[in-house]
């Protein structure tokens, strides 16, 4: 039993894909031109490590709550003129304006592929401050800290020791729809993650120059290829050990495997044009995502799940210059986001996979209104950006908060608020995009029974 379950373990943690293909079918792969299954579809979560301060990324511009909002941010408030107004007026008259170090997303959002779902976050029953305040319902037992955040957004269950993220279960259950499990459809351009482990689909990872193998992998006869030898020998060894031996399976799976995937991506890549002006981190990523989306064909994928990742969100100070609030760390953050996202939808649809990859943002947490300075500390809900070809965009979905400390949305005095949309509803509405059925939609999200909105209406059908 003790075996087993090492085993099992082995099996969630590893980076690698599925086993058995061709040689024919790797040799099918070109990267000079892309034919989409018309079928085919991906997700791409965006991760912004560190807890995003989305306060200063959606911004209400209507006098009345404008005038709210900067009483409590106070320092790190942006000027109202600053920021860019998106074609949006909610029913009762209410505007908003997005960090005018995003244009690119605004954009986006008047075009109609971009949406704001307002106030996400991890619950484990609708909460009202009351609730909260008497602890009436149950609650997340790690909130504010950024691991349990990472692992409770990326798994969908805060109430439950981890086991597989949610888009590892999404993964699991439309791998069938895929005609070639070699490569995995789960593919990480940011390391291992919570969200894409599943039961039975593993993540795979994937540098972002496209270099899948050994550093010192190399042909018979060279330096290299005598250390290639020494490890497939090193591998091939009959191990009477079952970690040894569970190990060494994976080893060899994840070697064959690159060597595999990166047959489709020799040469240079046919859209490095769209990303020539910006060298971050996150263009690298969504640089390679693309390539990834436009080998679907030859890969045999229908379904692709993707995990990007943009570090330092976690800004409790020098979030932005007290001078100039309009520029500094979250700025230039969310000036990237921007940029990159613009790129990487510009490059998709040179190959017409615009309206078949939906992108959405993800992070530990929100950050609270109030500042402590030139900073500002963690909270919990927090709003978020969809975008893609399938998106019903132009819209603000949910409701903000009220921007009052100690308010009825605050969890305590300093501008906590408490979600009013679960990470299920949105996670749901994108696994319903995805392909899995209402009747499967609570083995994806078990959690999903609690809430009242399992579709809320963000994405095309």
């Amino acid at each position: 039993m003790t075996a087993t379950g090492l085993l099992s373990q082995l099996a969630q943690l590893r980076l690698i894909g599925a086993v058995a293909a061709t040689d024919s079918q790797a040799n099918a792969g070109s990267t000079t031109a892309a034919q989409l299954d018309p079928g085919h579809k991906a997700l791409v979560c965006l991760f912004l490590a560190g807890g995003n301060d989305s306060n200063n990324m959606v911004v209400p511009t209507d006098v009345t709550r404008y005038q709210e909002y900067a009483k409590g941010r106070g320092a790190l408030g942006l000027p109202r003129e600053a920021l860019l107004p998106v074609s949006y007026r909610s029913p009762t008259g209410q505007t908003y304006g997005l960090h005018p170090a995003m244009p690119e997303v605004r954009s986006m959002f008047d075009r109609g592929s971009a949406a704001i779902v307002a106030n996400v976050g991890t619950l484990l029953h609708p909460t009202t401050r009351v609730q909260y305040t008497n602890r009436t319902v149950p609650l997340p037992p790690g909130l504010y800290g950024h691991n349990s955040g990472q692992v409770d957004w990326q798994s969908s269950l805060p109430d439950r020791g981890f086991h597989t993220g949610w888009g590892g279960r999404v993964a699991d259950l439309t791998q069938s729809l895929n005609g070639n499990n070699r490569v995995s459809m789960s593919l990480s351009v940011a390391g291992q993650n919570f969200f894409q482990v599943g039961r039975n689909v593993s993540q795979y990872s994937v540098n972002l120059n496209g270099g899948l193998n050994l550093g010192e992998w190399g042909p018979p006869g060279s330096t290299a290829g005598l250390r290639t030898s020494a490890l497939d020998d090193i591998i091939n060894l009959q191990n009477q050990n079952l970690f040894e031996t569970a190990y060494a399976g994976i080893m060899r799976g994840a070697i064959d495997d690159g060597l595999y995937l990166s047959s489709f991506l020799k040469g240079p890549s046919p859209y490095s044009s769209f990303f020539s002006s910006l060298n971050s981190s996150l263009s690298q990523q969504l640089h390679m995502i693309c390539r990834l989306v436009a080998l679907q064909q030859p890969l045999g994928l229908r379904r692709q799940v993707f995990f990007a990742q943009v570090n330092g969100w976690d800004l409790h100070d020098s979030q932005l210059s007290i001078d100039s609030p309009v520029s500094g760390a979250h700025a230039n953050l969310l000036r990237d986001v921007s940029r990159s996202v613009d790129a990487f939808y510009s490059a998709l649809g040179s190959i017409g996979a615009g309206n078949q990859v939906t992108t959405f943002t993800a992070s530990d947490f929100g950050r609270t209104l109030g500042t402590n300075g030139d900073g500002s500390d963690h909270a919990w809900g927090s709003h978020h950006l969809v975008m893609g070809g399938a998106v019903r965009g132009a819209q603000v979905y949910g409701k903000m908060p009220e921007f009052q400390l100690g308010g009825p949305d605050d969890a305590g005095d300093r501008g906590l608020w408490i979600p009013t949309i679960s990470v299920d509803e949105y996670s749901a509405t994108l696994a319903k995009w995805f392909g899995v059925s209402a009747t499967d939609l609570p083995i994806a999200l078990p959690n999903i029974g609690r809430f009242s909105q399992p579709d809320l209406g963000f994405m095309k059908s």
